[in-house]
Parts: C-alpha cells; sequence; structure tokens
C-alpha cells in the first residue's frame, strides 16, 4: 500500500467567511465565495458601527436577488461563539475572516478627512468587540487570518469625495489599516489587506452589479474609466498599507501579509493558436491587472494594449512601494473555463469563455451558479451518502494547472484563501437530505487531490487551504439564494446543521497534515 502523502504541520487548513462574489459578467453575474463581515454579521448598527456601501445598495430595487440585505445575514456578530465551536469540531486549524471598516472607524461625527493630515477617530466598543471574537478563536486553538477589506467601503467616505474614485481613499485606508494593526497584531500574524479587488472594480463599478452599483448604464458610472481608476487606488491602498506594516509592526511583533487575487482556471479551447493566446490574455487581464503590478511593478501589456491611456499609471515612486507588496500570492478558485478568441468585454479580456468542449461535453457537474462546475467522478464505489473515502476521482480540470500557473509565473509561496461549491442540493433539498452534499464532497476530493498533487509532483508551494463557506451566508447579489456552506443555515431560526462535507474535510486534512 502506498504511502499517503503528507502536509507539513504548519500547513493552515481551515474556512473562510464572509463574501461571494460574480466571477463572471452578463449571462454569468451570479454570486461566488469568503466569509466578508456584511456576509455574516449582521446587526448593522451594533457596537456604533455606521453604514457601508452594501447598506445603501442593498436598498434600492432589484440589487440583490431576494431583495434581502445582510442586516441579519447568520446573525455572527451575536453567535460568534457557536461559529467557533463549530469551527473546533471541523477540525479547522485556522479561519479567514473580515472586518468591518465601518465598525472600527467611527463616521457619526464632522467629516474629518476634510482637514488636511486628519482622520475619522477610532470606535473602541467596535475594536473592543474584534478583540473578544480574535480571543475567542485563540482559546479554541484556531489561528486568525484577517482580511481588512471585503468590499464594504464606509458609505461616509464614498459620499464624500467618491471613494474609490478618489486617490484621498489610500491615506483613509491606511489609517484604518494602521488602528487594525495596532490593535491586533501582537497576537495575529497572518494579515490579507484586500479581498479580490477585481471584483470591487469590475462588479462595482464596471457592470454595476455590486456596490456602489456604478456602470455607463446606472449612478451616472463610466465602465470604460471608473473600473481602472477604482483599480489603480486599491493598488495604491493595499502597497501603502503594506508599508507600514512592514516598517513598523514586522520588527516588534512580526506577521505576514499579502493580498488575495481572485482567478479560475483558463484553458485554450482548442490548440488553435489564437486561442492560446486567448487564454494567455484572460489571465493577464483578470489575474495580471492586479498581480502583475504588485510582483513584477508594471501593469501586464495585454491590458495597456486594451486601454491605451485609460490606464493609469504609476509615479516612480509608487511603483516602488507597489512591487513586491505581497509576502505570498493569495488565490480564491473556484473553477475552469475554456477560452477562444473574441468577446468586446474589456473586464474579460475580449475572450468568450465557456464550459463545454469541442465534441460537446461538458467539463464538469453544474453547481447552483452558472458560472461553476467541477469535474465530473469516475469510478465513484459509494455504499451510502457519507461514504466519501471509497471515491476515486479524476483532478479538477485546471486547479493543479492553475497552482503551477501562478508559482511559475509570479515566484511567490501561494496561500489558497478561498475554493467550494454551490450544490444544487442546497436549495432544492429538505433539511435531513440537505446535509447529504454529494456534489460538494466530490468536489473538495477532487480539489483537494489537485492540490496534494501540485505540491509533492510539481512543487508548488502552497501553504494553505480555506474552504468556502463556513456557513451559508449573504451571498451578495444572490441574497440567500446560494448557499456555498459546509454548514447549513435554517435563516428563520438560525439554527446551524453541519453537512457531509464538513466531515470530509475534517477527515481528510486529519489524515494529510503531517502531526510531527
Amino acid at each position: 500500500m502506498s504511502e499517503t502523502l503528507k502536509l507539513p504541520a504548519d500547513f493552515l487548513y481551515g474556512f473562510a467567511t464572509g463574501k461571494i462574489s460574480s466571477l463572471w459578467p452578463s449571462s454569468r453575474l451570479d454570486t461566488q465565495r469568503n466569509v466578508a463581515a456584511y456576509q455574516i454579521e449582521g446587526s448593522p448598527s451594533a457596537v456604533n458601527r455606521t453604514p457601508s456601501i452594501w447598506d445603501i445598495f442593498c436598498q434600492s430595487e432589484g440589487a440583490t436577488k431576494d431583495g434581502k440585505s445582510g442586516d441579519v445575514a447568520t446573525d455572527s456578530l451575536n453567535r460568534y461563539k457557536e461559529d467557533i465551536a463549530l469551527l473546533k469540531s471541523y477540525g479547522a486549524k485556522a479561519y479567514r475572516f473580515s472586518l468591518s471598516w465601518s465598525r472600527i472607524i467611527d463616521f457619526s461625527g464632522a467629516q474629518a478627512s476634510h482637514v488636511p493630515g486628519t482622520f475619522d477617530p477610532v470606535n473602541e466598543k467596535g475594536v473592543k468587540f474584534y478583540r473578544q471574537f480574535i480571543d475567542e478563536l485563540l482559546r479554541a486553538g484556531i489561528t486568525p487570518c484577517i482580511t481588512l477589506y471585503h468590499w464594504d467601503l464606509p458609505q461616509a467616505l464614498h459620499d464624500r469625495y467618491g471613494g474609490w474614485l478618489n486617490k484621498k481613499v489610500v491615506d483613509d485606508f491606511v489609517h484604518y489599516a494602521k488602528i487594525c494593526f495596532n490593535a491586533f497584531g501582537d497576537v495575529v500574524k497572518h494579515w490579507i489587506t484586500l479581498n479580490e479587488p477585481w471584483c470591487s472594480s469590475g462588479l462595482g463599478y464596471g457592470y454595476g452589479t455590486h456596490a456602489p452599483g456604478r456602470s455607463t448604464k446606472s449612478c451616472g458610472g463610466n465602465t470604460a474609466v471608473e473600473p481602472w481608476i477604482v483599480g489603480h487606488h486599491l493598488i495604491l491602498a493595499h502597497s501603502y498599507a503594506v508599508q507600514y506594516f512592514r516598517n513598523h509592526i514586522a520588527p516588534s511583533q512580526g506577521g505576514t501579509i499579502g493580498i488575495t487575487l481572485d482567478s479560475g482556471g483558463y484553458q485554450p479551447y482548442d490548440d488553435k493558436p489564437e486561442n492560446i493566446r486567448a487564454a494567455q490574455r484572460a489571465y493577464d487581464c483578470r489575474l495580471g491587472w492586479f498581480a502583475d503590478p504588485i510582483y513584477k511593478g508594471h501593469y501586464p501589456a495585454a491590458l495597456k494594449e486594451i486601454l491605451g491611456d485609460r490606464l493609469p499609471q504609476f509615479t516612480e515612486q509608487e511603483t516602488s512601494v507597489v512591487k513586491g507588496s505581497s509576502d505570498f500570492f493569495g488565490l480564491n478558485t473556484y473553477t475552469t473555463n475554456l477560452v477562444e478568441e473574441g468577446g468586446t468585454d474589456e473586464l474579460n479580456g475580449n475572450v468568450k469563455t465557456s464550459f463545454v468542449r469541442p465534441d460537446g461535453t461538458q467539463l464538469g457537474t453544474q453547481a447552483h451558479v452558472p458560472w461553476l462546475q467541477t469535474c465530473k467522478p469516475v469510478s465513484v464505489r459509494r455504499s451510502s451518502a457519507s461514504d466519501w473515502m471509497t471515491m476515486m476521482l479524476i483532478d479538477p480540470e485546471g486547479f493543479r494547472a492553475l497552482l503551477n500557473y501562478i508559482w511559475k509565473t509570479y515566484n511567490t509561496p501561494i496561500y489558497v484563501t478561498e475554493n467550494g461549491f454551490a450544490a444544487k442540493s442546497d436549495v432544492v433539498l429538505s433539511i435531513p437530505e440537505v446535509i447529504h452534499d454529494v456534489d460538494r464532497v466530490d468536489y473538495y476530493h477532487g480539489y483537494t487531490e489537485a492540490l496534494l498533487q501540485a505540491i509533492h509532483t510539481d512543487g508548488v508551494p502552497v501553504k494553505s487551504y480555506f474552504a468556502w463557506s463556513l456557513l451559508d451566508n449573504f451571498e451578495w447579489a444572490d441574497g440567500y439564494t446560494t448557499r456555498f456552506g459546509v454548514t447549513y443555515v435554517d435563516y428563520d431560526t438560525q439554527k446551524r446543521y453541519p453537512k457531509d462535507s464538513a466531515w470530509f474535510l475534517k477527515q481528510w486534512f486529519d489524515d494529510h497534515i503531517d502531526k510531527a
């Protein structure tokens, strides 16, 4: 019998909570993946929190599929001890979560940022709440991994000067980051500045399907210009926050800091040269938009060619701060797409994507959301709905290749910060049945095995795996109509029901993480 391949003892395995975004435009504007504060906390005004752009956006008719908001979500601000107990029961070593900027900084008073060199004050009640939460995680033996920004810009900053459209936001973000670093840096050693800046830029200011809902067709936006300005400012905000951390926090308290970017795997539709080039352009314009400046110091040539002078430029001084401003490559990934030349969507690299092979077959099993498929199982042997350990699956197409692509292109250790599946069964079965989430178990089995092969066979340095998500939650534009959790949440009672996928992951990582 062959020896079981192992992950190192310090490998970070756990769950993420807080967001789900839309991977794709137009016909694929549904939502996907990590838990942002707005997705789970609820209690929008508790401990002096003021509104974010998502609070306001959700008040607009048609903003979410079910017309609902994150006002209650999974009520985790009040139930966090219950959620931490779930994490512990699932064997999680780490938990990735986000903070609410509007709960850390007090925006209820005068507009402080109108006075040069001054900022809005700290909300001490908010800081105290998060400190209690972090301490509870530590008591449970779970490593806290904090994301500073998961799309919920304080509405006050949007109202004052246009939020991410104005370079002033960089200073406000760094101010917020400093407060968090100094308040929690003695015990928190894993930091992420931004979660999926492509979604903040493209969905919020290009398609207008996420807060603040700006596009050429809505809110007086300009899809041709605004996403690129917002993306530029997001990169600068991340970079200057990292500069502060490295200069003032890490020397005395240690820790690691980086950014999380989202990307599917991109495979050419066939071996035609134009489709091979299109797949590379898809990577350049989706992943490279943010990764190339941060890891290489400049925007990708493909993006420059498409946008011309609409693409903002970094000054020499800014480039020196931006380049190398991430200790690791944070990756949120869910699926693989086949790519063909064609298309007119700049935010999508002017390519066409699908799940249909040239022979007409599908890449894999269709999820509840149209932008996500997983591999089809082969030689499946299952004696019961929960007997996942007898399965034999092929690797999910593209995940292992994506890990190899990132390592070879950016030469930086990878932290998989989100990966998950929205099973159709979650929204059609009764609670006694829904916990047997076979498709999600299949998905995780394939992806974890591909992860293992990427590490051991290919030599890719992957340091973490966070399943999305711990709980079913508010999935942004999808509202509560899509479920990614390994825990089913009855939103009427807020009762949590562990699914088979939670126990599969617990067993898999227990078997594969070295106990030394």
